[in-house]
């Protein structure tokens, strides 16, 4: 697919809050979380409640452990982000690449905006909608297929430890080109 001109390409740092935008939205509510729990479990070890006790670190140490994997999650994304962004703009819209980035909301995400800063949004969007996908599948698809997925390789791997992908091109310097 040729590109006659690109849209506005936003800073880096602007894309990467796009992408992650549902998880730094979780991230906030997880920070709250681990303060109110951080809170009851400061009182509960002032009494001889063993129980309490045990309850809030529990609860803090759930949330609190959340507010890393979120980052990690938005970092991954970011990659998808970015990977998604060479291949459209490579290979222009196919249903093939849409279909990498189907598995979960934060992946179609990802894919979506690096679609948008190319101008074929709606193209990915469509496939999506052909695919059976709605607004309000927030839970990944392999998490419903395979219930014992947090023992899976693949899904630490995919999910928090994405690996850094250097793009291969500068759309700031494309965007200027084709607007010359």
């Amino acid at each position: 697919m040729e590109f006659a001109s690109l849209p506005k390409q936003p800073h880096p740092f602007c894309s990467y809050l796009r992408v992650g935008k549902l998880l730094y939205y979780s991230l906030i509510l997880f920070i709250l979380e681990s303060w109110g729990f951080w809170v009851f479990l400061k009182k509960s070890l002032q009494t001889d409640s063993v129980g309490w006790q045990i309850l809030w670190l529990v609860c803090f140490l759930f949330s609190f452990i959340h507010i890393f994997l979120v980052l990690m999650d938005g970092w991954s994304r970011y990659q998808n982000y970015k990977r998604a962004k060479d291949q459209f703009f490579e290979y222009g819209f196919q249903n093939r690449i849409a279909a990498n980035y189907i598995g979960s909301k934060c992946q179609r995400s990802a894919a979506l905006v690096a679609a948008s800063e190319l101008g074929i949004e709606q193209h990915v969007a469509n496939y999506y909608k052909k695919r059976g996908v709605k607004w309000h599948h927030f839970v990944p698809y392999f998490m419903v297929k395979d219930p014992l997925f947090l023992i899976r390789k693949t899904f630490w791997a995919r999910t928090f430890m994405e690996k850094t992908y250097q793009s291969k091109f500068d759309y700031k310097k494309l965007q200027l080109e084709f607007s010359a």
